[in-house]
């Protein structure tokens, strides 16, 4: 899983990339269960530049932001199936409540969320402003989550 790096690593991959005229994109999130919904937003994230790095939530971070019970697939097991996604260039997991320290140093172009938010309600927004970069919402319409498919399995008959 040569895609998982850490912040220095990373750190030095960006430069790399921007000296070669690459933009540079940021997606987050705790994928816990895959679904379509995170494949598009990844997808549509990789389609406003060249190089996409993920940041997956740590387990206990993601235990912090959906509960006790989660998450269902740990953190090494997200990232090697994030790195299996073609547009992925980068992954990195991170156990902060949020991505502001990641941004702050990798200072992305784009710092892409998904459509549970709009670009007022990232909650990094002003980090992201504050070195120039921008947000962007991509994805689908927030249809689907890995709390929707957990609910669902519990559910008799289905």
């Amino acid at each position: 899983m040569n895609k998982l790096k850490n912040i220095d690593e990373l750190k030095i991959l960006v430069e790399k990339e921007r000296e070669k005229g690459k933009k540079i994109i940021f997606a987050n999130g705790c994928f816990d269960i895959l679904h379509v919904g995170h494949i598009r937003y990844l997808k549509e994230a990789k389609e406003l530049g060249d190089t996409l790095i993920v940041a997956i939530n740590s387990d206990s971070s993601a235990r912090k932001l959906k509960g006790n019970d989660r998450p269902v697939t740990k953190e090494f097991e997200r990232a090697e199936i994030i790195s299996a996604i073609e547009y992925v260039d980068y992954i990195t997991i991170f156990d902060e409540p949020d991505v502001s320290k990641l941004l702050l140093t990798l200072k992305p172009d784009v710092h892409a969320k998904g459509t549970d938010y709009t670009e007022d309600t990232v909650p990094e927004m002003e980090t992201v402003r504050s070195y120039g970069g921008k947000v962007a919402i991509t994805g689908d319409k927030k249809e689907r989550s890995s709390t929707g498919v957990i609910e669902r399995l519990r559910l008799p008959n289905y």
